[in-house]
């Protein structure tokens, strides 16, 4: 429902829509009287104003009805008097919504934010629904079930201005009070992310282990000393019996029984 169909509901008054051709004609009529032949009008008398132009109105309409009036077939006033009290006629004709209250005894409001007073009434309004009435003067009311409460109203796009800031004698010595407080701290030491998710690194760094590579070449190491000697296809078969095949740039085949003797052959 909007505002109109509301204020219209509670004055009682009907509406009647143009559903058919003839009225809206009528409402065509009008429209095209107030954004051709008006505007014509003005022109024409150099109007170019506000001023100028609702001055000129009464004289418009005293003309444009000598020349387009009908007179009525019944001229009694058939208009219904109006029974309302000026108050009651005023928190009819406003802008009337609903809002939620917060936990906080908060709502928002046109970029505002409204605090209740904490009383015995709007300690109870915790997750209920208030009306605001806003009227035409600026003034906004806020009632629970027909009884006003009490509010501040928090800007939330206050700004501080220039002139507030020159005029403030001591901002300058607050601002350089708090920079030589700010310069006497320690400064702050910047964690990297693995200090971040505590990280911390072992002894061995990362990368292949080298014996695996010294296996499959194929060297031949013993116990009692070193022989580096290249064995082509070196391997143990069964304990105590090497199979090997001997190059021409291998040791000689006493010196590798006498390894095999004495040590490990790998």
């Amino acid at each position: 429902m909007t505002q109109f169909w509301r204020a219209l509901c509670e004055l009682n008054i009907e509406i009647l829509c143009a559903n058919s051709s003839q009225a809206k004609g009528r409402v065509e009529r009008m429209n095209r009287t107030l954004q051709d032949r008006l505007i014509k009008d003005l022109r024409l008398e150099g109007i170019c104003g506000m001023d100028d132009g609702n001055a000129f109105l009464p004289r418009f309409m005293e003309r444009y009805n000598r020349q387009f009036a009908i007179a009525p077939a019944r001229s009694d006033d058939l208009h219904r008097p109006l029974n309302l009290a000026p108050d009651r006629l005023r928190d009819v004709l406003c802008k009337r919504e609903q809002r939620y209250v917060g936990a906080q005894l908060t709502f928002s409001y046109e970029r505002q934010r409204i605090m209740f007073e904490e009383t015995e009434v709007t300690r109870g309004l915790v997750g209920r629904y208030v009306e605001t009435y806003a009227y035409a003067d600026g003034r906004l009311d806020v009632r629970w079930k027909g009884h006003s409460l009490p509010y501040r109203v928090f800007d939330k796009d206050q700004r501080v201005t220039h002139a507030a800031i020159i005029e403030n004698k001591r901002l300058s010595d607050v601002l350089a009070y708090i920079k030589e407080r700010q310069d006497q701290l320690p400064s702050p030491k910047v964690k990297t992310n693995s200090e971040k998710i505590g990280y911390k690194p072992r002894g061995r760094k990362p990368g292949k282990r080298t014996e695996f590579r010294e296996r499959s070449s194929g060297h031949c190491s013993a116990a009692t000393g070193a022989f580096p000697a290249r064995c082509g296809g070196a391997r143990a078969t069964l304990p105590g019996t090497v199979q090997w095949r001997v190059s021409s740039d291998c040791m000689s085949e006493s010196s590798f029984k006498q390894a095999a003797h004495n040590g490990v052959l790998w």
